[in-house]
């Protein structure tokens, strides 16, 4: 009675999540083993788990699972936690101007929404865009949304989302105690070693922590690269969820397309489960 007394003013919380999130996933799930199409049939079939296999023997999805885990380690393990990490190192200690200018140009990226972020990049790296214009003197000049597809979106996720691994490493920075870090500059470390022997060591959790939040950002990326490339050219940057996209509004295969939501979900979820594991072994030793 207690408990139901402490519980009933989470009620109204408790009833959006039911209803916005847990209903929603669960017919999710439902669909996933169905035939259910978007075509105006009234009759849906449970087909247990025919969308599955041929999931494993559909060649373009693999493609596009491949193409998914490039983007997610090209653009968020790689690019965005690397280049967030370096930019906070670099303002670390800075002066107020200095760390408000940068992080106010980085930060104006990450609150760019991702459609017009996608049309500006569209407009820079086409053939007839601003980066061949800046080149062109040079004799370079090429689409490169057409020859490095995969490469564009990369960089331009990088670009749009590093603030918040600035942000997350920043805010890690400041609680690492300056007298050890002085202590190692004192005993003749280089910076190098200060930074791999002192200061990573202390930030490992946050590190981690971000590569979990980006990681799962960049999995369900979609608007990006629909808007760059629309998955072009051909299927060269036909990431999971853009053929996903395809399979379920444009063919109208529902069920197939819900199937592989919920692949990527596993694909989070491992993700997920590795990171946790890193966090429970750092806060164990």
């Amino acid at each position: 009675m207690i408990a139901l007394r402490r519980l009933l003013p989470l009620a109204p919380a408790l009833a959006l999540l039911l209803i916005f999130f847990a209903g929603p996933m669960l017919w999710s799930v439902y669909t996933a083993f169905t035939d259910t199409a978007l075509t105006g049939s009234a009759t849906v079939e449970f087909v247990g788990l025919d969308n599955f296999t041929r999931l494993a023997r559909d060649p373009s999805f693999l493609h596009s699972l491949v193409l998914t885990l490039v983007f997610v380690v090209g653009s968020a393990v790689i690019g965005q936690n690397t280049l967030g990490l370096l930019i906070a190192l670099l303002l670390h200690g800075r002066g107020r101007a200095t760390r408000a200018l940068v992080t106010g140009v980085v930060l104006a990226a990450w609150t760019v929404p991702e459609t017009v972020a996608g049309f500006c990049w569209y407009a820079f790296l086409h053939r007839t865009g601003s980066l061949n214009a800046l080149i062109g003197h040079l004799g370079v000049r090429q689409n490169w949304l057409y020859t490095t597809p995969m490469l564009a979106v990369v960089l331009a996720n990088v670009w749009r989302g590093t603030a918040f691994s600035m942000l997350v490493y920043s805010a890690a920075l400041s609680d690492v105690p300056p007298e050890l870090v002085e202590a190692a500059e004192v005993d003749g470390a280089s910076a190098w070693q200060r930074l791999r022997h002192v200061t990573i060591p202390l930030i490992r959790r946050s590190i981690v922590s971000n590569l979990m939040l980006i990681t799962l950002q960049t999995l369900a990326a979609f608007g990006l690269i629909y808007v760059m490339t629309g998955g072009g050219p051909g299927t060269a940057s036909q990431t999971t969820p853009l053929y996903m996209y395809q399979q379920a509004f444009k063919f109208y295969q529902l069920g197939y397309g819900t199937a592989m939501a919920l692949v990527l979900l596993a694909i989070g979820a491992l993700f997920s489960a590795v990171y946790l594991r890193l966090i429970r072994l750092e806060a164990a030793s």
